[in-house]
């Protein structure tokens, strides 16, 4: 999902989003096109993650702004919602004219930096980690790319595609970097350890 604020404790490691209410509109029209635990919206997730509660959350903000109004409510209180006319343009307006934010902070790699205050074992140990965490993620990704048909699922599933391939090869990279990190981690130590 893409909202325009984070919420409070969805963190990821990249991010960005529109300073008004109506980046929130892609987790609705979403749910208009497709039903609630469609494959598709493993995409979203993967983007923006949020829980049930924070969406929930959003989403009442936003019908009481009139960007949504509910379109039928289910058992359990479930409800659906749909994207009213003021929601679509205000989804439009943060989609083409509002700047997307560039999260440059790591804390990954930030801790990189300041490996140099652990032994070689404990650095090679940390970015070992990293790439196995990429390697977890890259599978999930792979996961959710089996399981959607591109091809069949319109307009929505061709862009999520677009975004998953994003991450698929973020993800490898993250693990290329991490094996070769942790081959000159080896052999500076090796290097260090040779000297008389």
């Amino acid at each position: 999902m893409t909202p325009t604020r984070r919420p409070a404790g969805g963190g990821h490691r990249g991010g960005g989003g529109g300073p008004r209410a109506g980046g929130h509109g892609t987790a609705v029209a979403r749910r208009e096109d497709h039903g609630e635990g469609d494959t598709a919206d493993d995409v979203p997730r993967n983007v923006w993650p949020a829980t049930q509660s924070q969406l929930y959350t959003e989403l009442n903000r936003l019908a009481e702004a009139g960007l949504v109004t509910v379109a039928a409510e289910g058992p359990r209180g479930r409800k659906e919602y749909t994207v009213t006319e003021a929601g679509r343009a205000e989804l439009l307006h943060w989609l083409v004219e509002v700047e997307p934010q560039c999260n440059r902070r790591s804390d990954a790699l930030l801790r990189v930096f300041f490996l140099n205050h652990v032994g070689p074992g404990q650095a090679r140990a940390y970015v070992e980690r990293e790439g196995a965490q990429a390697a977890e993620h890259h599978e999930a990704l792979l996961e959710v790319e089996r399981s959607v048909d591109c091809d069949e699922g319109g307009d929505l599933a061709f862009y999520g595609r677009l975004t998953l391939e994003w991450g698929l090869r973020f993800t490898r990279m993250q693990q290329e970097w991490a094996a070769w990190a942790a081959e000159h981690i080896g052999d500076r130590a090796s290097r260090d350890t040779a000297r008389p």
